[in-house]
Formats: structure tokens, C-alpha cells, sequence
């Protein structure tokens, strides 16, 4: 009797274990029906005014996701290709600019395009205030029921990669926003952000960290469930889409992932870059050693902390 019970209580706790996992949907394909079908598999209908929030590419950039890759998800859902200014001089800090960018990038030909800040920011609520008082995003924001947070998975200069919380955070802060963050709150000036002086007196990389993690989390809330997420890992050089002449990817494409708890999804992804088994032609370790250089796997650390998603997951492979 007293084994009948210890069984049932264990079969408790592995149920416990096994529900406290968040579900990390995998394809190895990269291709237009594989990104609709991984949407699919995760069981949420985007409805009402739809952003598909990707990176269009900073000038000179050829490894930002393509119009033709995303064109039959977007038209899925019936979506709006949403994006935001940069913060640093280039291509797209200037929205006239940026317009134009996104016209050589062969999106607005395509697709409905929206420049969220094209006419300001606003200020939306903040859970964790340890460097920030709130997240300054697009004001277009507001016009939209539901969000596809759509990532390309790669390296990063200032974050170490740049995944889906990159995405959400940097991704939707307006210029302002994006100074706002990466000061970890001390400034939203870019006039400010960026002196050698102010620099060398900025915040610890922990702190830009944490405040990405607690920007990715306001915007998470801001749609209030009406969101989900997507990784596509592939074109992954140490450098991101921002950068207009990235370093050439030496690690091979590795597939999509997408989930509903963002966090499990940056760590499945980390994990998968980490975990390979590289060699000469497909090598994993300029990625790797560009992540720890910048400390990059502590946002999903930190964003687990103040209750954003869990590290902990399961991978469930649709190509089997």
C-alpha cells in the first residue's frame, strides 16, 4: 500500500515537472509553408489588427529575413510588418531613411508596412522598475489587438544575440526607447546615449541586460496574452541585422522555433547554438564566444527571475 502511494506521489510531482515545462515547437525546414506551420502548431488564432514585428534590415544588411520567406505567414494572418527607428546614425534612424531601406529590402512592395514611432513614442506600464520607470515604444503600438514577435536568431555587438526578447524590447522601443534601455534608464537622449564620456560612466552590461528582459516583459503585458513568438535561425553571424556589414555566418541554419513563453524559447535556441557539435565549414564558436563576451545568456536568467517565462522546456519536433 505504502508503494501504491509513493508511485502516485511521484507520478504527481513528474506531472508537475512536465506542466511546469513551456512547449518549444521545432522544424528543421526553413521555408514559407514551415513558418505557417509552426504558427499553426502553437494553437492561437492572431486576430483583430495583426503586427508582425521583424527587423527589415539595417542598409547593406543581406541576412535579415526575406520578404519571400515571410510573405505566406504574414498573409496568414493578415498582418502589418511593424518596425521601429534605430538609435545609432545609419540607414534608419532618420524614418526617411528608413522608408527607404525598407523599400530596397523589397517589404512595402509586398506587404503593409507600419514605422511605429513615424509619429512619436508612448509610454506603456512596467513590471520590474530596477532600472526603468516604464517602456517607451511606437505610438502605433496602440493600434494593433495582436502581436507575431517574428526574430531572426543571431549574434549581437551590444546584447550578444538577438532573439525574440531582443525583439520585443530594442524592437519596439522608439529611438528614444531604445536610448532609454540600453542606458538601462538613465537617459532617452541619443544626442546623450552615445558620447564617449557618458559611455565610459553608463550602466554595467548586467543592467542592459536586465533592462531589456524588463522591457520584453512590458510589451509582453501590454498585449496581454495576444502575443507569440517566433526564432528563425538561420544567416547566423556573430553581427546583427542592424549592422551593415556583418561578418559572414560560419555556423550552418539550423531550423525554426517558436513558442508562447519567449524566455523558453531564447534558452531552447541558445541551447541548440550551444550544444552542437561544430566543425570546419559549420562552426558554432565565433557565435558562442561572441555571446559570452557580452554575458548574452543572462537575459533569459534575469527575465526567469521577475516571473517573465521559464528556462525550463520541452522541444516538440513537427518534422517527426
Amino acid at each position: 500500500m505504502k508503494r501504491k502511494m509513493l508511485m502516485t506521489v511521484m507520478m504527481l510531482v513528474a506531472s508537475a515537472v512536465t506542466f511546469a515545462q513551456s512547449k518549444v515547437y521545432y522544424t528543421k525546414e526553413i521555408t514559407p509553408e514551415s513558418l505557417v506551420r509552426i504558427y499553426k502548431a502553437l494553437g492561437v488564432d492572431a486576430k483583430g489588427r495583426v503586427a508582425v514585428k521583424i527587423s527589415t534590415g539595417e542598409g547593406g544588411n543581406t541576412h535579415y529575413l526575406k520578404p519571400t520567406l515571410i510573405r505566406n505567414l504574414v498573409d496568414e494572418v493578415n498582418g502589418t510588418i511593424v518596425e521601429c527607428c534605430t538609435a545609432y546614425p545609419g540607414t534608419r534612424m532618420d524614418p526617411k531613411k528608413h522608408w527607404e531601406t525598407i523599400h530596397e529590402h523589397g517589404f512595402d512592395s509586398i506587404f503593409a508596412v507600419d514605422l511605429m514611432d513615424e509619429s512619436g513614442s508612448i509610454r506603456i506600464p512596467i513590471k520590474d522598475k530596477k532600472h526603468l520607470k516604464y517602456d517607451i515604444v511606437g505610438a502605433h503600438l496602440a493600434n494593433y489587438d495582436f502581436m507575431i514577435n517574428l526574430a531572426h536568431f543571431k549574434g549581437h555587438a551590444m546584447g550578444g544575440f538577438g532573439g525574440v526578447l531582443k525583439n520585443a524590447s530594442i524592437g519596439v522601443a522608439s529611438t528614444t526607447g531604445k536610448c532609454y534601455i540600453h542606458s538601462a534608464g538613465k537617459t532617452d537622449d541619443p544626442q546623450k546615449a552615445w558620447t564617449a564620456d557618458y559611455l565610459a560612466a553608463g550602466p554595467t552590461q548586467d543592467s542592459f541586460l536586465e533592462s531589456m528582459a524588463a522591457a520584453a516583459q512590458a510589451v509582453h503585458n501590454y498585449f496581454n496574452g495576444n502575443i507569440l513568438y517566433i526564432n528563425v535561425m538561420n544567416n547566423m553571424s556573430v553581427d546583427c541585422d542592424c549592422d551593415g556589414n556583418p561578418a559572414k555566418p560560419e555556423l550552418k541554419d539550423m531550423g525554426i522555433m517558436a513558442s508562447l513563453d519567449p524566455v523558453a524559447l531564447d534558452q531552447a535556441c541558445l541551447d541548440k547554438v550551444f550544444n552542437y557539435n561544430g566543425k570546419a565549414g559549420d562552426d558554432n564558436k565565433p557565435l558562442i564566444e561572441r555571446i559570452n563576451r557580452q554575458h548574452g545568456t543572462y537575459i533569459t536568467d534575469y527575465a526567469e527571475k521577475i516571473g517573465f517565462g521559464s528556462k525550463k522546456y520541452i522541444i516538440i519536433n513537427l518534422d517527426e
